[in-house]
């Protein structure tokens, strides 16, 4: 119904929508079928890390689907939204691959309609850390998931704990204009030498992916420092200080309040230690849970 022949062939068991009559349809058929729908939101350039969300929303036994969109909404205007990867055969093959029954490509004049006036504001979780460094990014995100939950109406929708901070922002935010959904946690996907997945890895010089990895392991030692009783913040600096001297340039390295992202000066049970390091150009974020 929605594909060309030619499409129907490359991915036979995946409907794909552009138009948004298209995805109504499609939504309304396989809520017919499933019962309800999970939904990936993603920007493409797919990776282990986006197949795990899918896989998770596949197993949940309800029909998945995923969108691509690149937002525009959510890059700063010192950053280069035209370098994004993006691959689009690549990516509707990974989507299939993993049992996604349709994906969304809605382009920019769908998203962003002339003459609308409406955005999210934020604050709360939204607030230091990425807020700080990337001002407007997050309203950017959430605005673009609101529009989004309200095309596909999903049931549960699934983000990474990688961008922890951006996975707070939209709880809370799902939480406080009451949407009909849940918002689904999945573990961060690593590289076997412990860095986390990212589309932003592929960037990375060979000297530079070589020295990625030290910021899991900083941020993995750090958190065992402070479980066995380490002040916080003699650990902390000790950590900036060694990535620093590792080739990082530290934009933050912190213990948070896993929530709120409020800083902490003592762990608590919801406790997280969040980093963000640039190497070169490339900002890689990680964070882990402080057990």
């Amino acid at each position: 119904m929605l594909l060309s022949n030619a499409a129907c062939t490359k991915f036979p068991h995946m409907m794909i929508a552009r138009t948004l009559p298209d995805l109504r349809a499609a939504c309304a058929s396989l809520r017919e079928t499933g019962g309800g729908l999970t939904f990936v939101p993603t920007m493409g350039a797919l990776h282990d890390g986006h197949r795990a969300l899918v896989k998770a929303a596949v197993a949940s036994g309800a029909p998945a689907v995923a969108s691509i969109f690149v937002n525009p909404l959510q890059f700063n205007p010192t950053e280069d939204l035209s370098r994004y990867p993006r691959d689009e055969p690549a990516d509707l093959a990974v989507l299939e691959e993993c049992g996604c029954s349709l994906a969304w490509l809605p382009d920019v004049e769908t998203m962003y309609p002339a003459g609308e006036a409406t955005t999210i504001s934020l604050t709360g979780p939204a607030e230091r850390w990425e807020g700080d460094a990337r001002p407007g990014h997050f309203r950017g995100v959430a605005t673009v998931c609101a529009k989004l939950f309200g095309q596909v109406r999903p049931d549960r929708a699934y983000f990474g704990e990688k961008d922890w901070q951006q996975l707070q922002v939209i709880g809370r935010m799902v939480a406080d204009l009451l949407l009909p959904l849940e918002i689904v946690g999945i573990e961060t996907v690593r590289e076997t030498d412990g860095l986390a997945m990212s589309s932003r890895n592929r960037f990375l010089s060979p000297a530079e992916r070589a020295i990625a990895p030290v910021l899991n392991r900083m941020l993995k030692e750090t958190a065992r420092s402070l479980v066995e009783g380490a002040v916080t913040e003699p650990v902390l600096d000790n950590a900036r200080r060694n990535l620093t001297e590792a080739g990082f340039g530290v934009d933050y390295f912190a213990l948070v309040d896993g929530p709120t992202l409020a800083p902490i000066a003592f762990a608590n049970p919801t406790a997280r230690l969040i980093a963000t390091a640039r190497l070169g150009a490339i900002r890689l974020l990680d964070n882990v849970a402080v057990l």
